[in-house]
């Protein structure tokens, strides 16, 4: 499977990455990280990923506008929310437009990794 990382801060896209290239999930490689959900579209529509980190709160376009975009490009998309928890509304929001998980902000690798696998297996 393929991955996409959706943050507009570098150093949680950088830990994203490290938990998923150094932490051995097997089968899930990263094709693409974005800084905002605009740019996600694009390296979407050319990396065409399977699973998708995102965030919620990012300049250009947010996250639940891009959970739209991305889900209208592949319907079978899997998308896990990664945003603080005082978002919780927004991440309800985003989970009806169609998310299908979501771990909080601050996270712990083990943490990140089970929602990741949960995320896959919803398939």
């Amino acid at each position: 499977m393929r991955l996409l990382i959706v943050d507009d801060s570098n150093m949680i896209r950088s830990r994203i990455s490290r938990v998923v290239q150094q932490g051995g999930i097997a089968d899930l490689s990263l094709v693409g990280m974005a800084r905002n959900g605009a740019e996600a579209v694009r390296i979407a529509r050319a990396s065409q990923p399977d699973v998708v980190t995102m965030d919620l709160t990012m300049p250009e376009m947010d996250g639940v506008e891009c959970i739209e975009h991305l889900l209208r490009l592949n319907p079978k998309l899997n998308i896990l929310v990664v945003s603080a928890l005082s978002d919780k509304s927004t991440a309800i929001a985003a989970l009806k437009k169609g998310a299908r998980g979501f771990v909080g902000k601050p996270f712990s690798d083990d943490e990140l990794k089970m929602a990741l696998l949960d995320v896959m297996e919803a398939r």
